[in-house]
């Protein structure tokens, strides 16, 4: 295949990063038709929207609207059932929307509109055990806290020491109360909770990944894109992901999710999961307020169960967003000797 030269239409001359060939020909497997690989080729090059979060523990999304106006900031609300969820149609000045006294306070949150989804999909209640076993920098935590109006309990795990530190700094801002920080290796967290009997109604694995679908906000991942790193993280993930559903109670829910285009990073874990546990895949693209398509039910010769079309894959031509893959996973009742199984 001879690859393309994408070339920025402003200036006539090549982006900065250019994609391997061998990115290219997976993205171009994936993609449906020409147009569709045209429009992603090309987005992919453009500016992400700016989006932010109304962080409800602290303002109304009718309140905080009421601030921009006085501040003369044009602001979309794109989904009548998600008021808390804003973009900035105002083109602010370099630092103006993490300097604004509103972000200081911790009356909203910057995060992209993908990165939502995980939290949107899972609806974390008030009565809910929650553990965010990959949390920093806290943006799907602090979702979580705010959809459980600070009342349940979360358990928002990360390994680094300095990627801790950022996420007690996100939650003390934006007023989460009801949260505790460890660090933990995420496979040795579960491990060590499963030793006390201690089980929980809901998890997100917001999996470490190779970041395919971040490229719009940083342009690098094409440069350090590798098919080597994807079986790296491919194996990370499915030891995270089996160790997430031993801990969930039985009917309990949990959300797989990356950043990620890669099926081995994302459809081969759920696979995985299928393979050696008693669960069932819910449809989670009926959750979502943006354009998901199917997961996949083949890949380089490998089949997977039709399942796992349930599945939601985001791709940036779709929705104006960066990529994402989600999927809703209900952890079932452990089969009976005689192979029956209590699923009600």
């Amino acid at each position: 295949m001879e690859q393309k030269t994408h070339i920025n239409p402003h200036t006539s001359k090549p982006f900065k990063f250019q994609p391997k060939p061998e990115f290219e020909a997976r993205m171009n497997s994936l993609l449906k038709d020409e147009a569709d690989k045209e429009a992603y080729w090309k987005v992919i090059h453009e500016q992400p929207v700016s989006s932010i979060r109304c962080n409800t523990l602290k303002i109304t999304p009718q309140e905080l609207l009421k601030k921009f106006e006085e501040k003369n900031w044009k602001i979309k609300v794109p989904f009548k059932q998600h008021p808390e969820i804003m973009i900035i149609e105002s083109d602010l000045k370099p630092g103006e929307l993490g300097r604004s006294k509103e972000h200081l306070l911790g009356y909203y949150y910057v995060q992209e509109i993908s990165s939502m989804l995980p939290i949107l999909a899972l609806k974390p209640t008030k009565e809910d055990s929650f553990v965010d076993l990959c949390a920093s920098p806290g943006s799907k935590t602090t979702q979580a806290a705010a959809m459980m109006e600070n009342k349940g309990n979360i358990i928002a795990n990360d390994d680094n020491l300095g990627r801790m530190i950022i996420l007690a700094s996100n939650l003390e801002k934006c007023g989460v109360s009801n949260t505790l920080v460890m660090r933990h290796g995420g496979v040795q967290l579960c491990e060590k909770l499963r030793k006390l009997d201690f089980q929980v109604d809901k998890i997100l694995v917001d999996a470490p990944c190779s970041g395919e679908g971040t490229i719009r906000s940083s342009p690098k991942t094409l440069l350090m894109w590798n098919e080597k790193m994807i079986k790296v993280f491919s194996r990370i993930q499915k030891s995270l992901a089996s160790a997430a559903i031993e801990l969930l109670k039985e009917n309990g829910e949990m959300i797989y999710s990356t950043c990620t285009h890669a099926p081995e990073e994302n459809e081969e874990i759920i696979q995985h999961l299928l393979d050696n546990y008693n669960i069932k895949i819910e449809d989670v693209k009926k959750e979502l307020p943006v354009k998901a398509r199917d997961g996949l039910t083949s890949w380089n010769g490998k089949d997977f169960s039709p399942e796992i079309k349930k599945c939601a894959r985001i791709y940036p031509q779709d929705n104006n967003t960066e990529g994402f893959f989600v999927c809703k996973i209900k952890k079932l009742p452990v089969k009976t000797k005689e192979g029956d199984e209590d699923d009600k």
